[in-house]
């Protein structure tokens, strides 16, 4: 199945800014997280839209792809190493004997990334916070210290391949004879084998545990931002490093606040006195309340800004603002003494009201009128 363009994926114009990219991003990776939507083919709509995001997130990568399209990430322009060349190792082997850049078996390699999913309460994302998680991972195995051997023996040079890790193999073809090389199938290409295996381990050097880890959630971090702890993924081989461990972030909602980027956003119920007539009312921020004055004649509707009530920036670049919408509400149940007053102020405002009475009476009067 051919990919979807990036640009659609995010429901973004080419040429559209970072920050427009990156509000349609957040806006999608909410929507289809597996912790949050349930649906079969969420997951697999929440890594296509983060593909696409890192991608057009990404200068370079983002030129390569509007050049190339999706041939630039399948192909990796620009990335060393790529070995292969997509495919064409085997006709480099078959002609050239195996050579020009393939990988030797035994050099080191770095270990597998990890993926760890965390939820965190609203203002925790917002404040940051120290924590500890436990991710089940493989380790060196302690009982051979990862050779895979039986304590008290060591692996053996493959009498196969003489600890190359590569078996030769001739064949005729019409250019003559060539020396096809593939990875030794009886040491897997390690150039080693073990006669007396770890009981432990059954020989692969490695066990699976579960592994606690300190993490450092910043203050600030957002729905669906990731956070790289670096040397925490899978042990590397032979030597390698290890991987690293993502923790993506799936931050909960607020029952006040709504969050968009740094800025906060909050809706504040007013009566219809206070907004005629002004009042200093009080708003909850994420710091404690604050008073704002709302200036007499104010509209529903009407937005004020509360510098600096937003939330850090997680690379530090400042803080976001709490932007406060005013809403009226009007009350439901009037006394007769309400309803006087606010006939007499009808009045004296020239303003001629046709009182709608909801009684069954009332309604089988209007019907009458034919209204």
């Amino acid at each position: 199945m051919s990919k979807r363009d990036y640009y659609d994926v995010l429901g973004v114009e080419k040429g559209a800014s970072v920050d427009e990219m990156k509000k349609a991003y957040r806006k999608l990776a909410r929507k289809y997280h597996p912790d949050v939507n349930k649906a079969a083919d969420a997951e697999t709509k929440f890594k296509e839209v983060k593909e696409a995001y890192d991608v057009l997130s990404d200068p370079q990568k983002k030129s390569q792809y509007d050049q190339f399209g999706h041939a630039a990430t399948n192909q990796g322009f620009g990335g060393a190493g790529s070995g292969d060349f997509g495919g064409f190792g085997d006709i480099f082997d078959m002609f050239f004997g195996g050579g020009g850049g393939r990988r030797n078996p035994n050099a080191p390699r770095q270990g597998a990334d990890l993926q760890y999913t965390m939820t965190v309460e609203f203002k925790e994302a917002v404040f940051g916070k120290d924590t500890e998680i436990e991710i089940p991972r493989e380790e060196n195995c302690t009982t051979c210290d990862g050779s895979g051997a039986k304590p008290g023996t060591k692996p053996e040079t493959c009498s196969h391949c003489q600890g190359s890790g590569q078996m030769s193999v001739e064949q005729n073809t019409p250019f003559g004879r060539v020396v096809n090389r593939r990875v030794c199938h009886h040491c897997e290409g390690t150039g080693k084998q073990i006669k007396h295996k770890c009981s432990t381990c059954a020989g692969k050097g490695k066990v699976r545990k579960r592994k606690k880890i300190s993490v450092k959630v910043p203050a600030g971090i957002d729905h669906g931002q990731q956070l790289r702890v670096a040397g925490q993924g899978e042990p590397g081989t032979n030597g390698g490093p290890p991987g690293d461990l993502f923790v993506v972030f799936n931050v909960k909602s607020h029952e006040f606040f709504e969050r968009e980027g740094d800025d906060i956003y909050c809706e504040m119920p007013l009566t219809f006195a206070q907004v005629a007539l002004g009042d200093e009312i009080e708003v909850p921020t994420l710091n404690g309340k604050v008073k704002l004055k709302i200036p007499a004649g104010t509209q529903t509707g009407t937005n004020f800004r509360l510098r600096g009530k937003g939330v850090p920036n997680v690379h530090g670049r400042g803080q976001g603002d709490q932007h406060v919408q005013v809403r009226v509400v009007i009350p439901k149940n009037l006394t007769d003494k309400q309803k006087e007053v606010i006939r007499d102020f009808a009045n004296l405002s020239g303003n001629k009201i046709d009182e709608q009475d909801d009684s069954f009476f009332g309604k089988v009067k209007r019907a009458f009128k034919g209204d």
